[in-house]
């Protein structure tokens, strides 16, 4: 498996609270910019989680209060259907691997995510953005916190 870790239900992995450290970086003014902070994945009336992640990013120096949310829903066979928070599409997930790329086009830009599971405490997302106005490279790293 390359190092990956298979994970056959991705829900019931990622139920919980997680430590996050995000490094993001413009690659074309090579700017860099960092988030620490944590994802709750709660579950969601219905079926799925709700993924609440909260915490500091700085840019350029200057630290600043970053959130977001996003819904897992469940998919077939253990895979996650992630929406938006209100109900757009995102992207599919699937860890029975261990590892997954994800595609998301965002008016001119493509966003492709790369999902890899290292072990049960471990898990890392790497975003590479590229359009017109983006040149970006966004990569998080997970630790189980409970």
């Amino acid at each position: 498996m390359g190092g990956f870790w298979p994970v056959p239900d991705a829900l019931a992995y990622l139920r919980g609270s997680w430590r996050v450290t995000r490094s993001v970086r413009d690659l074309a003014s090579g700017d860099l910019g960092r988030f620490e902070g944590t994802t709750l994945f709660d579950p969601l009336e219905g079926g799925g989680l709700l993924h609440r992640e909260s915490g500091t990013f700085t840019w350029r120096g200057v630290p600043r209060p970053a959130e977001r949310t996003l819904r897992f829903l469940p998919g077939p066979g253990g895979t996650v259907d992630v929406r938006f928070a209100d109900g757009r599409p995102f992207h599919g997930l699937d860890l029975s691997a261990g590892r997954y790329v994800a595609d998301h086009p965002c008016s001119a830009d493509l966003y492709r995510g790369e999902f890899t599971v290292r072990d049960e405490e471990r898990w890392r997302t790497v975003w590479r953005v590229r359009g017109p106005a983006k040149d970006l490279e966004l990569d998080t790293g997970y630790v189980r916190a409970d």
